[in-house]
């Protein structure tokens, strides 16, 4: 497997969040196919509306990870793009292919189906962390090239759990994945 190269990530989110599906994410011994991505840039919902110290990654860097601690409990992880802009994607569901053990310790749950079918899932099976933050996207945390998923396989629909820019169809998922987000 190839990590994606640094330029692959200089496109703005909207265009590369259909794109990320079907990649592989990896963290340390666990892996999985991205199956589940949103796209954020300037928009009302977007941390970047507003400049502020946590949003700084989607405005300061591409190919870096934007972790970020959301509803006082859960972290989310989003990869940054736009090399000219503002941008990022979020990572809101993965389908497990290794580490599958660690993950299951990790979320305490023996349900394959529930261990990163969302992005507080998915971070909490992957160890991912505010530690994590601002790391440019490396062979110990990185993405992988994997063949892309043809168009006619890809739905689109609004984002979850937004109140502004809640129309915006910026969510896309792999039709008929299970490990999407419910």
């Amino acid at each position: 497997m190839n990590p994606l190269p640094h330029s692959w990530f200089e496109g703005d989110a909207l265009t590369l969040a259909p794109k990320l599906l079907g990649k592989i994410v990896k963290k340390g011994s666990c892996a999985g196919i991205i199956v589940e991505t949103e796209a954020y840039g300037t928009d009302a919902a977007s941390h970047a509306y507003k400049v502020t110290k946590r949003s700084a990654p989607m405005r300061d860097t591409y190919g870096h990870w934007y972790v970020y601690f959301t509803y006082g409990m859960h972290w989310c992880a989003n990869v940054t793009t736009d090399k000219g802009g503002v941008g990022a994607v979020l990572i809101r569901a993965v389908e497990p292919v290794e580490g599958i053990a660690l993950m299951k310790k990790r979320r305490h749950t023996e349900k394959l189906l529930n261990l990163c079918s969302g992005p507080a899932k998915f971070c909490q099976a992957f160890g991912i962390t505010g530690k994590d933050n601002r790391k440019l996207l490396a062979s110990d945390f990185a993405i992988f090239d994997a063949p892309e998923i043809p168009r006619s396989k890809i739905a689109t629909s609004v984002r979850v759990g937004v109140r502004n820019g809640a129309d915006l169809p910026w969510r896309f998922y792999i039709k008929g994945n299970p490990f999407v987000s419910r």
